[in-house]
């Protein structure tokens, strides 16, 4: 049976309001981002509904009714970049994440990695409820505790997806997954989408650096440091006095963990 209209009206409005309840997206520009999303479902007319769906619940419905009327087909590949494309309708711009971040800094750099942490999950950038599904447990070992982790938060590509990537044409851009450029990239088989993706800058003994976390944590706030250029990453004596210099700039956390600082 054909999805009816007005599940996918409501659906709509329930990531609108999942959105703004989170602070990613300001009520002025709820009209704006309702008319985004409408174009990315191909939709010509919107009424406003009464029933209500829970997140992320109302965005599989949405990829559920791309998959219905041809738009993408239902596998894993295509339901990601579809619905991180939905996501980056009510992302704050790049522009506003930095503005906030900085401004929220200036009181307390855990107030402002708080954030940030927080919008990275909001925004699905980091899949709360595939983070879910990993399995963690302590071993205490001879030689002291170590930390096993079942990572399942990074889908498995299906054959589809795999056939697919082989006959994509290699752009070269971005020109690796942790460059500046994947900020607001669209994505395609073998690159992930990344319209809802925000990056924030930083100087680092002297250099220009910019700061994420990954969607795949590893750790806990498993925290990315990457060079403003593609350039190899190595460990020499710089490396150090850029590791003493992130740990200065992301003091006075209750904790952290900082798992790549890329240097060159």
């Amino acid at each position: 049976m054909a999805m009816k209209i007005e599940t996918v009206w409501a659906t709509l409005d329930s990531l609108l309001d999942y959105a703004k309840d989170c602070e990613l997206l300001h009520p002025l520009d709820e009209t704006f981002a309702r008319n985004s999303l409408l174009t990315e479902l191909k939709l010509e007319s919107y009424e406003k509904q009464k029933e209500h769906y829970g997140f992320p619940e109302c965005l599989n419905v949405l990829c559920d009714y791309a998959v219905e009327n041809g738009q993408i087909h239902d596998t894993i590949a295509e339901r990601d970049l579809f619905d991180t494309k939905l996501m980056g309708c009510v992302t704050p711009s790049p522009s506003e994440v930095v503005r906030k971040f900085w401004s929220l800094y200036a009181e307390s750099p855990k107030a402002a990695t708080d954030y940030f942490y927080k919008l990275s999950q909001d925004c699905n950038y980091i899949r709360r409820d595939r983070i879910a599904k990993d399995q963690k447990w302590v071993y205490e070992g001879k030689y002291g505790t170590l930390d096993i982790t079942i990572n399942l938060s990074k889908p498995e590509k299906d054959p589809k997806a795999i056939a697919a990537a082989k006959l994509a044409k290699q752009s070269g851009y971005p020109k690796c997954l942790l460059c500046k450029e994947n900020e607001g990239y669209a994505g395609h088989f073998s690159h992930p989408a990344r319209q809802n993706h925000r990056i924030i800058p930083v100087t680092l003994d002297g250099q220009q650096y910019y700061m994420q976390y990954s969607p795949y944590v590893y750790y806990n706030e498993h925290c990315i440091v990457f060079n403003d250029k593609h350039i190899p990453m190595k460990i020499d004596k710089s490396t150090f006095k850029k590791r003493s210099a992130i740990i200065s700039w992301y003091a006075n956390r209750d904790e952290w963990k900082l798992i790549h600082a890329c240097s060159g």
